[in-house]
């Protein structure tokens, strides 16, 4: 297995490959991520993801924070649905984590519920699927490579496709998914006139596969296309940067507290390990199917 784009900060890395072709419409990537730390030393950071996703933690100690001054460790086989808001993570020490990010214009031939009823949260995966975990868990740690994690990983989403039995995805949410990734800037309404649907269908629909409403997942596109640039991964015209420029100062400053939890001139000086490996990779394959 070849690893399709790599991004490394100092001590981080992080391999992505793409699914076989049979779970391509469910999955977007599959991930191993990986850091050599100090003993001893934690770091705080935040997540921001724009899928669901499940992964397992093949070492390290890791937790999230679940509510004020309350941080988690549920478990090495985890679900995480998508963020509408910053999603506090603490690492400790030296880890590595095993994951694969699901699409959402393939919910339905996973989940009987809708996304939305996991946005925002952490849970065990054997409260989401029927699975057995410490199989899963046994099967990843035996995994000489990377090609042996991600073939367990495989096999529980095959397992759950078949188990759902509904191999169909939905195709205008799967284009809606480009146009968000590409061109966050858009108007909702105009997308909903382009895909053919009206507002009240277009926001019930991205309710069940992204979780959230159309303008919600526009705003985190948009704030991510903006804190990329910041970080010196895109390298947008300056007609790009003229249409992610926020209205005012205020609505910029808004837009960061929403989705970084700190203001811009914050964000632009902090250390963000974590969330920047996943920027880098984001820039890397924003443009693949």
């Amino acid at each position: 297995m070849r690893p399709e784009t790599r991004a490394s900060a100092a001590v981080l890395l992080s391999r992505t490959y793409r699914p076989a072709a049979d779970l391509a419409p469910y999955v977007r990537r599959f991930y191993v991520f990986e850091a050599e730390l100090p003993p001893g030393l934690v770091i705080e950071d935040f997540l921001l993801s724009e899928t669901a996703f499940v992964r397992v933690l093949i070492r390290g100690d890791w937790a999230a924070q679940v509510a004020p001054q309350q941080w988690s460790s549920p478990g090495k086989s985890l679900f995480f649905g998508a963020n509408s808001r910053p999603f506090r993570v603490r690492v400790n020490g030296s880890f590595c984590v095993a994951g694969a990010a699901l699409r959402p214009s393939g919910w339905r031939a996973l989940f009987h519920a809708s996304h939305h009823d996991y946005a925002d949260r952490l849970l065990r995966l054997d409260e989401v699927w029927p699975v057995r975990s410490s199989e899963l868990e046994a099967a990843v740690d035996r995994a000489e490579d990377d090609a042996g994690k991600i073939a367990a990983m495989e096999a529980v989403l095959r397992d759950q496709l078949d188990r759902i039995g509904n191999w169909r995805i939905d195709e205008q949410l799967a284009r809606f998914e480009t146009i968000a990734r590409t061109d966050s800037t858009r108007r909702v309404e105009d997308i909903a006139d382009e895909l053919s649907l009206s507002m009240r269908h277009f926001a019930r629909r991205c309710q069940v596969g992204f979780g959230l409403s159309p303008k919600a997942v526009l705003r985190r596109s948009r704030f991510l296309d903006m804190a990329a640039a910041m970080r010196g991964f895109s390298s947008p015209t300056e007609q790009d940067l003229a249409a992610l420029r926020y209205y005012d100062q205020s609505h910029l400053v808004r837009e960061f507290r929403q989705f970084a939890g700190m203001t811009p001139n914050v964000f632009a000086h902090a250390v963000t390990p974590l969330q920047t490996a996943g920027l880098k990779l984001r820039e890397e394959s924003k443009y693949e199917d």
